[in-house]
């Protein structure tokens, strides 16, 4: 089926994103939107808009009535997700195909299949990709866990079978944290996903996070080369790049190859990402989990390849083939993403929605920058703090850095606080330069760092 029209479940810059890539192919676009949404740039960039509840997001970006009857009122022959909100919920994917429309992404029973955590380990072992030791599916009570715990050791992370984003997880250094951790945890996971199963993993020490963008059309999957993602606050992602530096070649191809046949082995169609931990000193790595949709740092990888993946994704939904194979993907040079959110670094990351002032964004060679700001426009306090995402291109990784500060220190965003100052800092730290760090880095270097480069401003100032 030829999509001829499309409708953006989502907001924000992923919003803009997926219009710009809709329009390249000619189609047209809805954008809905909550009451506290009504004048972000994604609405005005689209062919057609339309309210679809209050600003609370079970009320609107998360009601998959809402966002259907939209649909439908507007006639339109698809629905893309983008991430979050209702991207990588299976009811949502089979709701859109029953009322006779294509969604964007994998078929309802793979997004079940592979966002239960548990279920894509078994997916995994299959495939014969690594996978963390720890329990060998969902852990029925302590006592099951007790067992897991003696065979692994400590530290080790109770996980929730439904989490993703980095959510649902709680680190147990010895039986007795595991022991009064391990109902809490369920409590939590059962509350923030409607699923109180839980499992275990052994935690690797220093591991870095790489992932693997994958592009499958049902019958045929490619990779797009990997991503380094290990520069992380409370386990959400800050700064990425492609590809991972210090990454082995060897490593490199046995760890693409995994992603491949991890994808092969349910027929993937669409965009995915298969994410792993790499340990430095070994150089081994272990599969994670797979992330049913688009990643917020998508940029990075068509940076490097020049591959559109959104378009892709739309043309491979619509019935298409992959108009690439494996040989026509080859990687050139490297990117850095940053992500610049409303946070004030100096009172713990609060988030700090407000009015845009004077917008000054850097433009030139190899560099992005995906955003839904305009100047005036007003960011609302109910959603996720993600302003924009500037993205840097380079021949080598050195370079890219050089490339990077200068973009931040062209950037403007006037009016609000953001984590401009913290990726400035970065692209100037010595351990980020020589790609020293780790999953743990960025906390420890948080508090002393760049708290110390704060406090010396502060008392300058």
């Amino acid at each position: 089926m030829t999509i001829r029209s499309l409708l953006i479940a989502n907001r924000g810059e992923i919003a803009v994103r997926i219009i710009k890539a809709a329009k390249a192919l000619g189609i047209r676009t809805v954008q809905v939107h909550s009451a506290a949404d009504a004048d972000m740039l994604a609405v005005k960039l689209a062919d057609e808009a339309i309210d679809i509840g209050p600003p609370a997001a079970k009320k609107s970006y998360l009601s998959i009535p809402a966002v259907i009857n939209a649909a439908k009122r507007a006639g339109v022959d698809a629905i893309h997700p983008g991430y979050g909100f209702l991207s990588e919920n299976g009811d949502f994917a089979d709701a859109v195909e029953a009322a006779g429309m294509i969604f964007i992404g994998p078929k309802g029973d793979a997004i079940r299949l592979l966002g239960d955590k548990v279920a894509a380990r078994e997916v995994a072992k299959k495939a014969g990709v690594p996978t963390v030791p720890g329990s060998d599916g969902r852990v029925d009570g302590i006592v099951a866990a007790r067992k897991v715990a003696e065979t692994t050791g400590f530290p080790i992370m109770i996980k929730a079978a439904a989490g993703g984003g980095g959510r649902g997880i709680r680190i147990a250094n010895n039986m007795a944290e595991l022991e009064s951790q391990f109902p809490m945890a369920s409590a939590e996971a059962l509350a923030a996903f409607g699923d109180g199963g839980l499992y275990l993993e052994k935690v690797i020490s220093r591991a870095r996070h790489v992932e693997v963008q994958i592009l499958g059309d049902g019958e045929n999957v490619v990779h797009c080369y990997e991503r380094e993602c290990s520069l992380q606050r409370r386990r959400q992602k800050v700064w990425e790049e492609a590809q991972a530096f210090l990454l082995p070649a060897r490593v490199r191809e046995k760890l693409c190859a995994s992603a491949v046949a991890l994808a092969r082995e349910v027929k993937y169609r669409g965009a995915g990402t298969v994410e792993y931990l790499y340990d430095d000193e070994t150089q081994d790595f272990y599969f994670i989990e797979v992330n049913t949709r688009i990643q917020v740092e998508h940029p990075v990888t068509e940076m490097i390849t020049g591959i559109d993946l959104v378009q892709e994704m739309i043309r491979v939904a619509g019935g298409a083939r992959l108009s690439v194979t494996q040989n026509d993907i080859v990687p050139r040079g490297h990117a850095i993403e940053c992500r610049i959110n409303a946070e004030d670094a100096t009172r713990d990351f609060m988030p700090a929605p407000g009015q845009i002032g004077r917008l000054s964004i850097p433009e030139g060679e190899g560099i992005r920058f995906d955003t839904m700001l305009y100047a005036g426009y007003s960011i609302p306090p109910f959603y996720d703090s993600l302003l924009g995402k500037l993205i840097v291109w380079a021949e080598t990784r050195d370079a890219c850095l050089d490339r990077l500060k200068g973009a931040l220190q062209q950037l403007e965003i006037g009016g609000v606080p953001t984590t401009v100052p913290l990726h400035l800092a970065l692209a100037g730290d010595d351990s980020v330069r020589r790609g020293a760090f780790h999953t743990r880095f960025l906390e420890a270097w948080l508090e002393a760092e760049f708290s110390r480069q704060l406090q010396s401003k502060s008392e300058v100032a």
